[in-house]
């Protein structure tokens, strides 16, 4: 299912080896996607402004190193962090799980 637009709709993304399938959140700076890479299931979140502000791209760059530090049994895994146009987008782990907002609504 995919959610309504808030201010204005952007395009699916399109990043190489990974197949989108839907857009599965939107806040004010991020959007989140589920795909398929190399036969797993993945959530893309990528930055939502075509040119972030750099504390937007540190704000990424630091959430991607604590996530993907943690080895932690329940605790999803950041696979990557990858440039993705002028922005940045994290690679984590689809275990399934559903959208709280989707859940509540």
């Amino acid at each position: 299912m995919q959610l309504g637009c808030l201010n204005y709709c952007q395009p699916m993304i399109a990043i190489l080896g990974i197949t989108v399938k839907t857009r599965i959140y939107e806040s004010d700076r991020s959007l989140v996607y589920q795909g398929i890479r190399e036969g797993n299931r993945v959530i893309l979140k990528v930055l939502k402004l075509d040119y972030p502000l750099p504390k937007h791209l540190a704000s990424y760059q630091q959430e991607y190193d604590i996530t993907s530090s943690l080895n932690i049994p329940g605790v999803i895994k950041a696979y990557s962090i990858e440039k993705y146009n002028n922005t940045l987008v994290i690679i984590y782990e689809d275990f399934g799980g559903e959208s709280l907002q989707l859940i509540l609504n």
